[in-house]
């Protein structure tokens, strides 16, 4: 059997020991562990740097277009300006009252010996229509002369569509002016009534506010 001698045991005892050593170990790992870091942030950086080149591309069309998008949203309101206008001249239109029928349907029931000297017509808020109507009357009885006409007019009111139809007299009082009709000589007296109604039914239009005055 050979027998081998090892005479640089000490110096390879010595290497292995300082290869072993902790201190060297741990310094490799925090030179990694640095290395990796610089490597995260500098991707980090790159990205970064590729964000603020995209926001600045970004920006610049942003930047042409920016005027179109003002013009386009001023012209937006203008055109909402005239709709909401268009949408409340088309509600007065619908909503508007016409005198026409009424005064037709007055005018039917005028008899020859009844006068109106004065109309005065008026729309509340709450559409609710408001005639006050003077005239005289002439005949025998010129006070039932006028009842007649105030029967007529509220028959026919409510005949032609209006609501709530209410003809009243304000005044009705004998004159001692005598009148000439058909020949003969007759007494007059003078009434005011006053009529209320709602503008509905029959398809009406509903009343604006306004106030009209005839004379």
């Amino acid at each position: 059997m050979a027998l081998h001698l090892n005479l640089l045991h000490e110096q390879i005892l010595e290497h292995r020991q300082r290869q072993r050593d902790p201190l060297k170990i741990g310094t490799i790992v925090l030179i990694g562990i640095g290395i990796l870091l610089f490597l995260y942030y500098g991707w980090n950086a790159y990205q970064t740097l590729a964000i603020k080149a995209r926001l600045s591309a970004v920006e610049r069309d942003w930047a042409k277009i920016e005027p179109k998008v003002t013009a386009a949203e001023k012209r937006m309101a203008e055109l909402n300006g005239i709709i909401k206008t268009t949408a409340v001249l088309d509600e007065y239109v619908d909503n508007r009252f016409f005198w026409g029928p009424f005064l037709e349907t007055l005018a039917r029931c005028v008899a020859p010996n009844i006068q109106l000297t004065n109309l005065d017509a008026s729309i509340s808020e709450d559409k609710i229509v408001a005639v006050s109507i003077e005239g005289v009357a002439a005949a025998r009885e010129p006070r039932a002369a006028a009842e007649d006409l105030r029967q007529m007019l509220a028959e026919q009111l409510g005949q032609a569509g209006y609501g709530s139809v209410k003809v009243e007299f304000k005044a009705l009082d004998d004159l001692e002016t005598i009148a000439n009709v058909g020949g003969s000589s007759v007494a007059m007296a003078h009434y005011i009534l006053a009529v209320t109604f709602q503008p509905i039914g029959k398809g009406k239009p509903t009343p604006s506010p306004g106030k009209t005055s005839k004379r």
